[in-house]
């Protein structure tokens, strides 16, 4: 999006010498995707029912009828690729809505896009009688992009975006919905029944054919994502610096916006709400590449897929044969992280 290398560019690459930062970052990036790979073979085989890995392997490449390739294939496989997906979308979406708002607290709820999808689902349940939780995913995704429309709207200030007026339009946004969704579930039990089991975000019971339905919008925010990082690091330097340095601001923030609502209305569509991953993932990959959002953006992707799928992990094990819901682990697991990192290291520095 920006054209040619832009000061924050120099400034980031600045280090020792360019070549070998560079190394080390990708090294770094390499060290972690071996960590998730490890980590979905962990949770591959662990749960109620231990599988040895060898056992895992084999059921992977062929289905003899057992239980353990039941269990591997039909139960373990699909919400482990589930959650690689979810976290890496989601620890996107969060290092790109910090990047756009300036903002170190910004996460997917922040732009009512989590709220957006719980609205639509609660209208599926309470005032459509939708009862099959794979049409919710739809509804979900719809909620989260007229959302996020709505917020960008009224953020715009004239022909800009600004990041203060949309963090408000979120925040206002959100209670509004907050409010309409607590007014229908009152007066409708059984539509509350049916919604506290999505609100709490699950990747149990979820089927992998959800890959192939919201998969590739989650691929086409990624890879806008992923194409914004030097114009995220031109705008970082601020509006009119960003303009100078030859980069569209407004095209950038529409485009990342667009990404936020592919990526995070998709994830959220999938597992429903999941807390703090958006939020404290970005800050752990900046402790590591420091504020160069080129690679800020990968190591939010890959970190935020380990640690959602060590979470998921856990929370099978901990209450074993039954289950704690990803959401709730994230929820036990996030704030003690995130006030890790609050304390360590000055939290506003974007």
């Amino acid at each position: 999006m920006a054209g040619g290398t832009t000061v924050l560019d120099a400034r980031a690459d600045s280090a020792p010498p360019r070549s070998s930062r560079t190394a080390l970052l990708a090294s770094g990036l390499l060290v972690g995707a071996l960590l998730l790979v490890v980590l979905c073979a962990v949770s591959l085989a662990v749960g109620a029912r231990d599988i040895p890995l060898h056992t895992v392997w084999e059921a992977l490449q062929r289905d003899d009828g057992s239980e353990a390739a039941h269990i591997v294939r039909e139960l373990r496989l699909p919400r482990t690729v589930l959650a690689v997906i979810v976290g890496a979308a989601l620890g996107l979406g969060g290092a790109l809505m910090q990047a756009l708002t300036r903002n170190p607290l910004a996460d997917p709820g922040l732009l009512g896009v989590e709220m957006g999808a719980a609205m639509a689902v609660v209208v599926a349940i309470s005032l459509l009688g939708i009862t099959q939780a794979w049409v919710y995913v739809w509804f979900a995704l719809a909620g989260s992009a007229v959302t996020s429309v709505v917020v960008y709207v009224l953020g715009a200030s004239g022909r800009a975006v600004n990041p203060e007026r949309m963090v408000l339009a979120g925040s206002a946004v959100t209670a509004a919905l907050s409010a309409f969704v607590a007014a229908l579930l009152l007066v409708d039990g059984q539509a509350f029944d049916r919604y506290r089991f999505w609100v709490v975000g699950s990747l149990a019971r979820r089927e992998l054919s959800l890959v192939w339905e919201v998969g590739p919008l989650l691929a086409v925010g990624a890879f806008i994502a992923f194409s914004l990082g030097r114009g995220l690091n031109a705008l970082a330097l601020g509006e009119e610096t960003g303009k100078a340095l030859g980069v569209r601001s407004g095209t950038v923030r529409w485009a990342g916006a667009l990404a936020i609502t592919l990526l995070c209305g998709g994830a959220t569509a999938i597992a429903g709400p999941i807390g703090f991953i958006g939020l404290a993932v970005p800050h752990m990959a900046r402790l590591v590449t420091g504020p160069d959002n080129r690679w800020v953006l990968p190591y939010s992707a890959v970190l935020a897929a380990a640690l959602i799928v060590a979470a998921d992990t856990v929370g099978r094990i901990v209450a074993a044969p039954t289950e704690v819901e990803v959401g709730i682990v994230m929820a036990f697991l996030g704030a003690p992280v995130f006030i890790a990192l609050c304390r360590r290291r000055r939290i506003a520095q974007l």
